[in-house]
């Protein structure tokens, strides 16, 4: 697409499943060389071999567990990198969390800040002064309308990133590169079986197809947007969140949270 910053190689975290793998399909399909990170190598090898084979674009792959600090400075090294730099980042790596806070052991809350906090604050911090320096780049921060909500502490580290992502675009005005923040709603993919979060009683209407997702966020790239609600429903949804008495939220959220207990 002529005039599109969607170009060059876009580093895509999480990019073998899922948005993720979406987005990777629909940045290959533009033309863009990719760099997949994920944690596990065979499917990591597996997602390049078809991508390479179907787009015919270079595929690169790191292993990489985000969760951890070492992992997570290897990417951000090559993130950085002036040789073969990258020119998209699309933070979008993470699971679902429906444990509950109340409880002695954190061990997964605290994973899940490294995995969709810190190392979205180090990528997107980082990533973002190297495009800087440069003029030019993307980054999109996949967070979520679940962030609108209080629903559970998935909710607060999504709102952690949209209101990263905005503020991140905002300090990032006049240097050439753009920011996208991404709120989905519920998406069909695996992501809500490996959280083991029941589903059955979200109405069909509520659920979005990730390819579809994925190429309106790109287009709201295109068209200079920060922000991509997928949807006219979601962004009702969105809108209503923010008018209504609290109450009534809350009472809202209380429903959803009995509908998608384990």
């Amino acid at each position: 697409m002529t005039g599109s910053p969607l170009r060059g190689r876009a580093l895509v975290t999480g990019g073998t499943s899922g948005i993720g793998l979406a987005f990777a399909r629909a940045l290959a399909a533009r033309g863009c060389d990719l760099l997949l990170v994920a944690r596990d190598p065979a499917r990591l090898e597996a997602t390049a071999e078809e991508l390479h084979r179907r787009f015919g674009v270079d595929v690169q792959t790191m292993s990489a567990d985000l969760s951890d600090c070492d992992d997570t400075e290897r990417v951000a090294q090559r993130l950085v990198s002036d040789s073969d730099p990258i020119e998209v980042l699309v933070n979008n790596a993470g699971h679902g969390l429906h444990d509950p806070i109340a409880q002695r052991d954190l061990t997964v809350h605290l994973r899940a800040l490294d995995v969709m906090v810190r190392a979205v604050l180090v990528l997107g911090g980082r990533g973002a002064a190297a495009m800087a320096e440069r003029g030019h780049g993307v980054i999109i921060n996949v967070g979520s309308v679940a962030g609108l909500i209080a629903q559970n502490n998935y909710s607060a580290i999504k709102a952690w990133v949209n209101t990263f992502s905005d503020a991140l675009g905002l300090e990032l005005e006049g240097t050439g590169v753009r920011v996208l923040t991404l709120l989905p709603g519920w998406v069909r993919t695996e992501f809500h079986d490996r959280a083991e979060i029941r589903t059955s009683k979200i109405p069909d209407w509520l659920w979005l197809d990730a390819d579809r997702l994925v190429g309106d966020a790109l287009d709201a790239i295109d068209a200079g947007k920060n922000r991509s609600m997928p949807s006219k429903r979601f962004a009702v949804l969105a809108f209503l969140i923010r008018i209504a008495p609290r109450p009534l939220v809350r009472a809202a959220t209380a429903k959803l949270r009995k509908g998608a207990a384990r």
